[in-house]
């Protein structure tokens, strides 16, 4: 395998765009999204920001037993998904890893030794994930779940001069379109 979806969590695979993680609860369809990534040759990768950690407002050991329990639902049968990476910097700590920078993507090409051209972000969040798809190269997915509908609507503007690869209502259909497209 060398190409990934670099997913979204919040506001993509579940839970709310900006709630606290422990709150998270994953959609009914995100299972079936990452296995049909995963069975069509992709390597399931999470980014998230988690600033809350940075502002010391979310415990590192809430957030890693938050983060246990969501890969214990997606992975209890099976690896859906690869890895979970967190950034837990504010803007203010001007670190590699905050989307929409590229540096957790720029991690996994080298780990997993991933051709950018094959890969895409799917993620609910204009600001961050589309623009961190076209930082790095590759082709963003804006799903309408979570922050999705505002991201085209009142929150255009912070992404503006930025274009989705594609516009998929949730995590499945996003999924799917990818693989009709390839």
């Amino acid at each position: 395998m060398n190409k990934a979806i670099f997913w979204d969590l919040q506001g993509t695979l579940g839970g709310e765009a900006v709630a606290s993680i422990e709150f998270f609860e994953a959609f009914p369809f995100s299972r079936e999204a990452l296995k049909l990534a995963r069975d069509n040759g992709f390597l399931n990768i999470v980014i998230t920001n988690q600033s809350k950690i940075g502002k010391g407002l979310l415990p590192m050991e809430l957030y890693k037993r938050e983060e246990a329990r969501i890969l214990s639902y997606f992975n209890f049968e099976e690896t859906l998904i690869e890895q979970i990476l967190c950034c837990p910097h504010q803007s203010s700590d001007n670190c590699r890893c905050k989307k929409p920078k590229t540096g957790f993507i720029e991690y996994s090409l080298e780990k997993y030794g991933l051709a950018i051209e094959e890969c895409f972000v799917i993620g609910d969040m204009g600001k961050s994930d589309i623009v961190m798809a076209h930082n790095a190269g590759c082709k963003g997915v804006l799903v309408l779940t979570g922050g999705g509908r505002g991201s085209l609507g009142e929150f255009r503007d912070t992404w503006a001069g930025y274009e989705a690869h594609m516009i998929a209502e949730n995590a499945l259909e996003a999924v799917k379109a990818i693989i009709e497209e390839s």
